[in-house]
């Protein structure tokens, strides 16, 4: 089995990643994130921002019809789409029908933050595990349980999928007991990228990453501040937005994982250990991606 790999700026100075000409938002890439619900609309609001501090060009979000309009407001970057809802307050699998005509021009299509576990979240994400097998597909939070499921679409796509897990989705998706993911974080992320042909990045207090050949990262930065509420939100825009403009899955995984925990560091030192917000988290993205410019 291959060694596991520090993920730091060494690692990634290797792993460029691709450098827009002198063109406007087309070339930076298109993505639409699916998610919220009613309960919980602002993790598709730290999402789509996620993606446009990493420097995606454009971004769509699709979410429920009673948070659509406050979501436009509060995003004003974004084309906001509104779709069905159940009674509960999940986005309807019924909305297949016109979520599929919108997601033709997506370069990166990130599916479930602010998503719940319910029969709808895992009918859409069979649909659209099979469906545009070209765009980058990330998948986070409520559509994370019961992916084994489609597992078969998710051999067919044209790229590794992109799944960001915490210790308890992980535990869901295998069946297990959380305390088991937690003792073996590595080895459970090797056995899903594995078995789904997908890149993990397992979270927690240090990141795992790891490709479908079982290639491993690990990233031990960051900081016990990242552990907020939104904050994984935030890394999954991040990851689909560096998606968007062409990285691959892997490296847009590495970066995004550097680049979240990395701002948590530096917020550390200038808010404090412990206290500040997912949505502080933003500004510094781009902050840390200058280190890497010249």
């Amino acid at each position: 089995m291959s060694p596991v790999s520090a993920l730091d700026d060494a690692l990634l100075r290797k792993r460029p990643l691709p450098q827009p000409g002198d063109g406007g938002k087309d070339e930076r890439g298109a993505i639409v994130v699916i998610g919220g619900s009613r309960e919980l609309p602002g993790a598709a609001f730290l999402a789509g921002l996620g993606a446009l501090r990493a420097g995606a060009g454009k971004l769509r979000v699709a979410t429920t019809t009673a948070r659509a309009a406050a979501l436009a407001v509060a995003l004003p970057e974004a084309l906001v789409m509104e779709l069905p809802e159940t009674e509960d307050g999940d986005l309807a699998s019924d909305c297949w029908d016109i979520l599929e005509s919108r997601l033709t021009y997506a370069n990166a299509i990130l599916f479930g933050p602010g998503m719940s576990q319910c029969d709808d979240t895992h009918k859409l994400m069979g649909q659209l595990a099979a469906h545009r097998t070209d765009a980058a597909l990330i998948v986070d939070a409520g559509a994370l349980c019961g992916l084994a499921d489609h597992r078969q679409a998710l051999l067919k796509r044209e790229k590794p999928s992109v799944l960001t897990p915490h210790a308890g989705e992980m535990a869901n998706l295998l069946g297990v007991e959380r305390a088991e993911i937690e003792a073996e974080p590595l080895r459970a992320a090797r056995d899903v990228a594995e078995k789904l042909n997908t890149v993990v990045a397992m979270k927690g207090a240090k990141t795992h990453v790891v490709a479908p050949d079982g290639e491993a990262f690990l990233y031990e930065g960051g900081g016990v501040g990242l552990g907020t509420s939104g904050s994984g939100d935030v890394l999954a825009g991040v990851i689909a937005g560096l998606a968007a403009r062409g990285a691959s899955p892997l490296d847009a995984t590495l970066w995004g994982v550097f680049l979240h925990g990395e701002a948590g560091a530096i917020l550390s030192e200038t808010v404090g250990t412990l206290g500040f917000l997912a949505r502080e988290i933003l500004p510094e993205i781009p902050r840390v991606l200058m280190r890497f410019e010249g």
